[in-house]
């Protein structure tokens, strides 16, 4: 089966004209359809510029980038638009939510640029406002809404658009333990759900929620780990047997 993300040698320097700033340095990683995967780092690390390239908004200086069998790299910028529009979902730290447009109006937004009929629009939008627990706000501006509320708009109008693969970027940075605890149990039951999850986060507490963790130092993996359930699955990938006892 092909990853839904394979990226190998991958490098990204920044250049000026006077300077240059290496930021990856060789970045080898591969994440399988129905991952949740976090990707930890200090400040500087690369972790950004990883999720960036990873969300098709940046492009990387040397190595290659395949999203679902595609070269990314060798696409042009309409394409490039299009994949991110449909295969990918984002949910920032800051929301990125349109302040004076409604809950139901913000989630339309992706199926408004690909052109969905708007009677179809307001239905899934509806759909996926409901699934995050929002199906009595969907009227309400962000302003009206709870931090922990606004980010489950994000990840509404991230599910809505069927995406490969949901990218959050330090999705509970900016709510309160109680809220993040509930934003996790979403991303947590997507995962179950089959969605596959790339997550940056610089908490400990957040990052176990993730079935595999990402260490990133100085431009370069340093290490990952998994949780004991999937080493588990890993091992018993061979017999049949034991996955049956797992129920996997």
């Amino acid at each position: 089966m092909t990853p839904t993300i394979e990226i190998t040698k991958l490098t990204k320097t920044y250049k000026t004209a006077d300077m240059e700033t290496p930021v990856l340095l060789g970045i080898d990683l591969s994440i399988e359809k129905g991952e949740f995967v976090a990707i930890m780092g200090p400040s500087g690390s690369g972790k950004s510029t990883l999720m960036h390239i990873l969300g098709a908004l940046d492009l990387p200086t040397s190595g290659s980038y395949h999203l679902d069998g595609l070269d990314v790299g060798k696409l042009s910028d309409d394409e490039l638009a299009d994949i991110r529009n449909k295969k990918i979902g984002f949910v920032f730290q800051a929301y990125n939510l349109l302040p004076r447009t409604s809950a139901l109006e913000n989630v339309m937004v992706p199926m408004e640029y690909a052109g969905v009929a708007e009677e179809e629009q307001k239905t899934k939008a509806k759909k996926f406002l409901e699934l995050v627990g929002l199906g009595d706000r969907l009227f309400h501006a962000p302003n009206k809404l709870s931090g922990g509320q606004q980010q489950r708009v994000a990840i509404a109008r991230a599910l809505v658009m069927d995406p490969s693969i949901i990218l959050a970027d330090e999705p509970t940075g900016n709510i309160a333990s109680a809220q993040a605890e509930e934003i996790m149990s979403i991303f947590q039951k997507l995962n179950k759900a089959g969605h596959t999850i790339v997550m940056i986060t610089h908490e400990p507490d957040i990052a176990e929620h993730a079935r595999r963790i990402i260490h990133i130092k100085d431009g370069k993996i340093e290490k990952e780990s998994k949780d004991h359930r999937q080493r588990i699955i890993e091992e018993a990938k061979k017999d049949r047997k034991t996955l049956k006892r797992l129920h996997v």
